[in-house]
């Protein structure tokens, strides 16, 4: 069986971002990655401006506390003062540019009010609640990185360098479809012997959080040839197409045959648990190969190899440069004496005293487990595990977007 680190690695190998760039307004680029590194057209703040509501004034004109200055302008956020005029105050607001002449910001709840004058009951220094022209950002350095996945305050901070545009790769188009004469849909009679189709739920909401373009294909029947038919309809207009079940050799297993008719296929065992097989593989199509990956039919085992592998594959297709999650050590509130051979993801739940627990029944089949859940314990392979130990734990939070 292939370890986990070599599957990764082989579909990371197979994941070529993809070329076309389109140039969307700021405002609608959250979620999308972006294809180029952006640099500031100005500085940030533009000038020098007061952190706070108070009063600007020369620090030489405050020998003392309880000092009396005419307050000779006033300047609220917006405005441009003029040079302050010596031993006089300026009123002033958050934000407000800093009037040639100042070197120091007074706030106001340190000052009295006192007809036209301000009397100041604190002694300044230099620089004083003063926010310096650049000291956020500077002209000309780079505030976003290419590979960047787009978050509200990504797009803030280019609109606040005046970026009205961003260049964004286009979404990733994946096509999913779902095989088994067995699948209905919620609304439709079960009959003896059918299940609900939960897995094209699943797939297609996991893909639309992470920003694809989903085109769902819907159920194919149990056929050689109608399964190859869909399989080069999805080839059409895709970037990859994602099945889950339906790969293995038994009778009514027609994806592993009309993948290899359509392209090529490779069949990996993929040491952990849940989730041991996937298919990985391409269809030949007009433009190109087309990315294939089949996914195990059981819905836990979909949602753990989706996550773990399927998500950064798909992200590496994005143009994302960073697509590790982040994990935590945390406090095992459970025991786990009997390891698998293979590497294990255990549905789990963190609490906020720094403890994790597993849910009761780690079944795959037991979708319930992932409700339950807020994240996965990273168990290496054979390794036990005894309350109180450090395990790392991969929050869905992570892992879903």
């Amino acid at each position: 069986m292939l370890s986990f680190e070599e599957a990764l690695s082989r579909l990371q190998r197979g994941a070529p971002t993809v070329a076309e760039v389109e140039w969307l307004p700021t405002l609608a680029t959250a979620g999308r990655v972006l294809a180029q590194a952006q640099h500031a057209t100005v500085d940030a703040p533009p000038l020098d401006n007061s952190a706070m509501d108070g009063y600007a004034l020369a620090v030489v004109d405050v020998p003392a506390a309880a000092t009396r200055l005419p307050v000779s302008q006033r300047i609220p956020a917006g405005s441009v003062g003029t040079r302050l005029q010596p031993g006089t105050a300026a009123r002033l607001f958050t934000g407000a540019p800093i009037p040639p002449g100042a070197d120091a910001v007074v706030m106001q709840e340190l000052c009295a009010h006192a007809g036209n004058e301000v009397v100041i009951n604190h002694l300044p220094q230099v620089g004083e609640h003063i926010r310096r022209a650049g000291s956020d950002i500077a002209a000309g350095s780079e505030i976003l990185p290419a590979g960047q996945r787009l978050r509200p305050q990504d797009t803030a901070l280019a609109a606040s360098v005046g970026i009205a545009q961003l260049p964004v790769f286009r979404r990733l188009r994946v096509a999913v479809l779902f095989t088994g004469d067995e699948l209905r849909m919620p609304g439709e009679p079960l009959p003896p012997g059918a299940i609900y189709n939960a897995n094209r739920f699943l797939l297609t909401a996991l893909l639309e959080r992470l920003g694809c373009e989903v085109r769902d294909h819907g159920q194919v029947p149990d056929d050689f040839a109608a399964t190859r038919a869909a399989l080069r309809k999805a080839a059409r207009d895709s970037d990859l197409i994602l099945t889950s079940g339906g790969v293995s050799v038994g009778e009514a297993d027609h994806v592993k045959a009309a993948v290899e008719a359509e392209g090529r296929l490779d069949m990996w065992k993929i040491a952990i648990k849940p989730g041991k097989p996937l298919a990985f593989g391409q269809i030949n199509a007009d433009v190109g190969e087309v990315a294939f990956i089949g996914l195990p039919g059981n819905p836990v085992s979909s949602f753990v190899t989706f996550l773990m592998l399927v998500r950064p594959f798909v992200l590496r297709r994005q143009g994302v440069g960073q697509i590790t999650p982040a994990s935590y050590l945390l406090r095992a509130d459970f025991d786990w004496l009997q390891p698998d051979a293979r590497r294990e993801f255990l549905r789990a739940r963190s609490g906020a005293d720094g403890g994790v627990e597993l849910f009761a029944n780690q079944s795959s089949g037991v979708l319930t487990s992932a409700v339950w859940g807020d994240g996965l314990v990273d168990n290496p392979p054979q390794q036990v595990i005894r309350r109180g130990d450090t395990v790392r734990f991969l929050p869905f939070s992570e892992l879903l977007g």
